[in-house]
């Protein structure tokens, strides 16, 4: 398995394909494995990158709280299109992995070709909202220091995944899950490549969201997928696949 070397952090990483370049990031607690029906419906045609984010899956688990961070993680993608020598990528991701790329784009806008937002959010303007959320993200963290992977739900995207340990998760929950700022969202006007805006109809958590995300960035496309939850790729495969690939198709010739 290919493994990328960040300053002694193995960051696991798969590349599928030949074409323009996607990467996919996954969820909060999730992995890779998650993309396996986007892989095989977009292989023939692009160059799908997935991986696993530190304290995930494949990918090393460190014990410095350091080296958790949305700074890193950004660090990481950006490290993985040099890797692959795409000088502008397609950056996608579900919910944790879609606010990563929103962070990346702000961070590295002339690396991002068009971005994909799924089952996401873009963070709070409100101070006390955040803290709502970064209380909630450490709580999860002691729970996963207290009761080890047990402490995972059963969610779809949950189930697919294999960690080692809830070392990482509960790291990754602290310094990736919770939110230092408001940097995310008041970035969201300032976004001018296309930008695909997709949410399940049932993951109520995330509609407000999506409206607030489609509002802010100008000429979005919104996708509402029928009958599908928080991991809307893998309630509704084909549903999911047809709005990815009608969005690709009509993005500008690079």
């Amino acid at each position: 398995m290919a493994k990328l070397d960040r300053n002694g952090v193995a960051i696991h990483y798969e590349v599928h394909g030949s074409g323009p370049t996607i990467l996919l990031s996954h969820g909060y607690s999730s992995t890779a494995r998650m993309w396996d029906g986007q892989i095989a419906a977009l292989k023939d045609r692009y160059q799908v990158i997935v991986w696993d984010f530190r304290g995930h899956g494949e990918s090393d688990y460190p014990k410095d709280a350091a080296q958790y961070s949305a700074e890193l993680t950004v660090s990481d993608m950006l490290a993985l299109l040099d890797l692959v020598g795409a000088k502008r990528a397609i950056v996608a991701g579900l919910s944790l992995g879609g606010y990563m790329s929103l962070a990346f784009h702000a961070s590295h806008p002339d690396r991002v070709r068009a971005l994909m937002l799924f089952d996401t959010g873009p963070g709070f303007k409100n101070d006390e909202a955040r803290a709502k959320w970064n209380a909630t993200a450490h709580k999860r963290a002691a729970d996963l220091d207290a009761r080890g992977l047990a402490a995972l739900n059963s969610s779809d995207e949950v189930r697919l995944t294999r960690h080692r340990d809830a070392s990482g998760l509960a790291g990754s929950a602290r310094g990736m899950l919770a939110q230092d700022g408001d940097r995310v969202i008041q970035s969201l006007d300032k976004i001018a490549v296309p930008t695909l805006v997709l949410v399940g109809a049932n993951d109520t958590n995330f509609l407000a969201a999506t409206d607030y995300m489609t509002a802010k960035i100008k000429g979005s496309t919104k996708v509402v997928i029928p009958d599908a939850g928080h991991a809307a790729n893998l309630h509704q495969p084909a549903r999911f696949n047809q709005a990815v690939e009608a969005f690709l198709a009509k993005l500008p010739a690079q």
